[in-house]
């Protein structure tokens, strides 16, 4: 039986430009899973002009899809993006960000929970996945609803390409503690980081997002992790 979806559905009002978008771009854009357990068709989904696929769990508000989206133009072979977010509010906003530009048409959005997605997904078809920032549950009673759990690091493992790279972030000590644990200990994910800079700094491609911002003045600074599908 699958888990519980946790986490808020919506939280302010939206505005009119908010269900503007949700209702004119969101369903050109929405990824529907095949029925009976099926496989998606990537190259249906996006187009026979892309070929490499990327994928981001947990988009929040969008900077950081909407940054890697923009700047696949400047790539002779850009790559499709998919994102996948619960939140209603998230979801417009990120729309908003992408309206009448090119980068519409290099990006397809999942609503729901990524472990189904990621069950329909064709093996060995990502070059990339983002958890950014996930939600780390504090509470030790709420750690099961953890997006980094084991079943979903052999799921990703079975996904992503030999070589493909995962990127995670957080700014939770513990929930920091809780990734290198399951990380170090999973035999197809060997971490990048050389010294301590590799994971204090982000790296050029790695644009700021808003959770990052609001940690920040917080005074809790992010760890950025990069591993490789081995």
């Amino acid at each position: 039986m699958r888990s519980r979806l946790y986490g808020r559905f919506q939280g302010r009002p939206l505005r009119a430009a908010q269900k503007r978008v949700l209702q004119d771009l969101l369903p050109r854009l929405a990824v529907s899973l095949p029925p009976g357990g099926g496989k998606l068709d990537l190259r249906s989904l996006f187009g026979p002009e892309q070929s490499r696929y990327w994928l981001e769990i947990g988009f929040g508000g969008g900077e950081h899809l909407a940054w890697q989206a923009a700047h696949q133009a400047e790539l002779q072979s850009p790559v499709g993006l998919i994102g996948v977010e619960f939140y209603l509010n998230g979801i417009a906003a990120f729309l908003r960000q992408i309206e009448g530009t090119a980068a519409a048409a290099r990006v397809r959005l999942y609503q729901g929970d990524a472990r189904d997605l990621l069950a329909a997904l064709p093996d060995q078809s990502l070059e990339r996945v983002f958890i950014l920032f996930p939600d780390p549950w504090p509470k030790k009673r709420h750690h099961k609803r953890r997006i980094l759990q084991a079943a979903v690091l052999d799921r990703l493992a079975e996904v992503m390409l030999s070589g493909a790279e995962l990127r995670v972030a957080t700014d939770d000590r513990d929930y920091l503690r809780w990734i290198l644990e399951r990380l170090q200990a999973h035999p197809k994910f060997n971490w990048t980081a050389r010294g301590p800079e590799d994971w204090r700094e982000r790296p050029a491609d790695w644009p700021q997002t808003r959770y990052e911002q609001k940690a920040l003045a917080a005074g809790r600074r992010g760890t950025f992790l990069r591993y490789i599908r081995v």
